[in-house]
């Protein structure tokens, strides 16, 4: 029996749907806010919610978790761009590398005062051009 087993399966398999919901978490992470289907949204949040509660932590095991959860890979850097990187230039970063220090060094210690309810999620009155679906914006709160 499934009981107490409810997933959003979004009409996709799990590796499908585990490489979503990891981009548009860290579309949702780099930009604090995103548009997008109303029931993509619904699953997202979910998740949204998680990797604050993880970022608020701080410690080296949530930070593995995070980046397990997003999916990061870590592109290696040659041996100019590390020591570039230490006097403070990050453009030979990837964007994963930017994700998790914004994760860590600002939405964590933004909401580490609240106890959850990190996501608000706004229902638009457009419907999405292709398919009429609901459209809706997913942001995190400003405090």
């Amino acid at each position: 029996m499934r009981h107490r087993k409810n997933t959003f399966k979004i009409g996709r398999n799990a590796g499908h749907r585990r490489s979503l919901v990891a981009n548009m978490l860290k579309a949702l992470i780099e930009h604090e806010r995103i548009v997008t289907s109303e029931t993509k949204a619904k699953q997202l949040k979910r998740y949204a919610d998680k990797i604050v509660t993880l970022a608020k932590k701080n410690t080296l095991a949530s930070r593995r978790q995070a980046i397990g959860e997003l999916m990061i890979r870590f592109n290696s850097l040659t041996p100019k761009e590390f020591r570039a990187s230490r006097k403070g230039d990050t453009s030979s970063y990837n964007s994963d590398r930017k994700i998790i220090h914004k994760l860590f060094g600002e939405l964590g210690p933004r909401f580490s005062a609240r106890p959850g309810g990190y996501t608000r999620l706004i229902k638009t009155a457009s419907m999405r051009k292709g398919d009429r679906s609901a459209k809706c914006i997913l942001e995190y709160l400003p405090e």
